[in-house]
C-alpha cells in the first residue's frame, strides 16, 4: 500500500469506540474526522482519540477524508451512504448497510458511475477461525457439505445496551441486527443462497428497559419479530436450519455446525474472529483442531468473563487495499447486497409463509490466509 486513506466517521455512539481503538491497527488508514447528529458526542470522541470533530457537511466536503464509516442507526444507513457517495467519498458501513434490495441496487449504481466502493460490515468471518474453518471444508476436510444449523439466542438488548429501543423496530431485531454476522459465514463457507422459508413471532409485544441509562425502566415498543426460524437452500445444494431469537433465556446450541459427506465441523460465534474450532470424522469422536497462525485468532479484546480475538476494521482495511489494487474486496458490495436479499427474504416469508426466491447471488469471498491477514496490519 503506497499510500494512507482518510476515514471519517459519521455516527459516534457504543460501536465508534471500535473502529476508533481498532483502525491503528490496521496499515493504510488515519481517522482524521468525525461526526454525529449529537456533536457533543462527536466532539467528546474526538477529544478521546485526537480527531477533528466536524458537522456532517463538512466532513462530506473535506479533502482530507477518503472513506467515510456509516455507523449511524440501521433506517439511517442508506441515507447517509447516499449523501457519501454524491460527495465523493468511499464508504464502509456498519450492518445492514440497506433495509432493502432496491436501496442497495440504488447504491450500486452511484457507486459504479462514479467509480467508488461501497463496503459492509460484518468482517469478523476474516477472523482466523472462520478463515480456518474455510480452509477444513476448501481442503475437503468433512467433504461435501450438505447441511447444517446455525443459531443466535440470547433475550436481546436491553439489558445491555442504553438506548436499545431501535433494536426492535423494523430494520432491526435478530435477523437484521446478529444475523449478518451469520449469514456473512455462512456465504464465506458455502457460497450464495437460492431460497429460504421461515417462520416468525414475537414473545411480547414491549420490553423493559434493565441497562443502566436514561431509558432504565421505561417501556419500549417491539414491533419486528425476536424469533425467527429459517431454512436456508444454498445453491450449492446444502440446506442450513437457521434460529435466530431474542426470547431465550438459556440454551444449548453450538453456533454453526456443517455437517458433509465425510464428517462434520464445528464453528464457533461468528460474532467474533476467533474461538475453537472442530473437527469430526466418522466414528471418531469431535476433535479441538489446532489454530493455525493467523493474526486474527489472537485475543485481543479482553472482559471481565473472557477475552476475544476482535479485529474490526478488518473488513476496512481490506477494501483500502483493494481500492489502491484495484481488486473486489472482500466484504464488498455485492456480497453485502446478498445477505442483504437472504435476511429480508426470510423475514418476508415469515410474514407470509411461503417460500421466497432469492433475486441476487454473489461469489465466495476469497479467503484470508495468515500471511494474507498479516498484509493488512501495520
Amino acid at each position: 500500500m503506497t499510500r494512507t486513506l482518510g476515514i471519517g466517521v459519521i455516527g459516534c455512539g457504543n460501536i465508534s469506540a471500535a473502529y476508533f481503538r481498532l483502525a491503528p491497527l490496521f496499515r493504510g488508514l488515519e481517522v482524521r474526522a468525525c461526526t454525529d447528529i449529537n456533536m457533543a458526542a462527536a466532539e467528546a470522541r474526538a477529544k478521546e482519540f485526537g480527531v477533528k470533530a466536524e458537522t456532517a457537511d463538512a466532513l462530506l466536503a473535506d479533502p482530507d477524508v477518503d472513506v467515510v464509516i456509516n455507523l449511524t442507526i440501521p433506517e439511517a444507513h442508506y441515507g447517509v451512504t447516499l449523501r457519501a457517495l454524491e460527495a465523493g467519498k468511499h464508504v464502509y458501513s456498519e450492518k445492514p448497510f440497506v433495509l432493502t434490495i432496491d436501496e442497495g441496487q440504488r447504491l450500486k449504481q452511484i457507486a459504479d458511475a462514479k467509480g467508488l466502493r461501497v463496503g459492509s460490515a460484518p468482517d469478523t468471518f476474516l477472523g482466523g477461525a472462520h478463515q480456518l474453518a474455510r480452509k477444513l471444508i476448501d481442503d475437503g476436510a468433512i467433504g461435501t457439505v450438505t447441511s447444517g444449523t446455525a443459531h443466535v439466542m440470547s433475550h436481546g438488548m436491553e439489558m445491555w445496551h442504553p438506548n436499545p429501543t431501535f433494536f426492535f423496530l423494523p430494520g432491526a431485531g435478530p435477523v437484521l441486527d446478529v444475523g449478518p454476522y451469520y449469514v456473512a459465514n455462512l456465504i464465506n463457507l458455502i457460497g450464495p443462497v437460492k431460497r429460504v422459508a421461515a417462520i416468525a413471532n414475537s414473545a411480547t409485544p414491549t420490553r423493559t428497559v434493565t441497562a443502566e441509562g436514561p431509558l432504565k425502566g421505561q417501556t419500549i415498543p417491539v414491533r419486528t419479530p425476536t424469533t425467527i426460524h429459517a431454512l436456508l437452500e444454498f445453491a450449492s445444494g446444502a440446506t442450513v436450519t437457521l434460529g435466530a431469537s431474542w426470547d431465550v433465556w438459556g440454551h444449548g446450541h453450538r453456533p454453526m455446525e456443517l455437517y458433509g459427506t465425510d464428517g462434520a465441523l464445528v464453528v464457533p460465534d461468528p460474532n467474533w474472529f476467533g474461538g475453537k474450532v472442530e473437527l469430526v470424522k466418522p466414528g471418531q469422536p469431535a476433535e479441538e483442531v489446532p489454530m493455525w497462525d493467523h493474526p486474527f485468532a489472537v485475543p485481543n479484546d479482553v472482559r471481565p468473563t473472557a477475552s476475544f480475538a476482535n479485529y474490526r476494521t478488518a473488513g476496512l482495511a481490506d477494501m483500502a487495499l483493494a481500492i489502491l489494487e484495484g481488486r473486489e474486496a472482500r466484504c464488498g458490495l455485492d456480497r453485502a447486497l446478498h445477505g442483504i436479499d437472504v435476511m429480508t427474504s426470510i423475514l418476508r416469508s415469515g410474514e407470509t409463509g411461503a417460500f421466497v426466491d432469492l433475486t441476487t447471488t454473489c461469489t465466495r469471498p476469497a479467503p484470508l490466509d495468515p500471511e494474507a491477514a498479516r498484509s493488512l496490519l501495520a
